[in-house]
């Protein structure tokens, strides 16, 4: 699987529009949970691979080389950690993590939701 860039068609779209490739990119197996684990604080190739449950060294030393190729992730001294782009991009992300709380509390109340609401008291 080639990396995907703006500018280069990428799975799912022959267009090569930005968006497209991040979201190529980020629907990788583990790339968000890289992220997530990395918005922490950085770390070493063994305490991230532990981290993430585990993954395979391959699949995380393929994920870490193309978070940095795509200059998302940078190596210090230290380990592995976001780099500004990277910060930048996972503040978009992190507002996920309330959403996905919301959505399980309704699919496991099986509560209204907002929309539904809305549309009981025009009713």
């Amino acid at each position: 699987m080639s990396l995907p860039l703006p500018g280069v068609p990428v799975r799912g779209s022959k267009t090569g529009k930005p968006i497209m490739a991040l979201l190529d990119l980020l629907g990788r197996n583990w790339t968000l949970g890289i992220f997530w684990n990395l918005s922490q604080n950085p770390c070493t190739f063994r305490e991230l691979q532990t981290r993430c449950e585990n993954i395979s060294p391959t699949l995380l030393n393929n994920r870490l080389k193309e978070l940095q190729a795509t200059m998302f992730v940078q190596k210090q001294a230290g380990g592995y950690a976001l780099t500004e782009l990277g910060e930048e991009l996972f503040n978009h992300i992190k507002p996920l993590g309330g959403f996905s709380a919301l959505w399980q509390q309704q699919l496991a109340g099986k509560q209204p939701t907002p929309s539904e609401q809305a549309d009981d008291e025009d009713s």
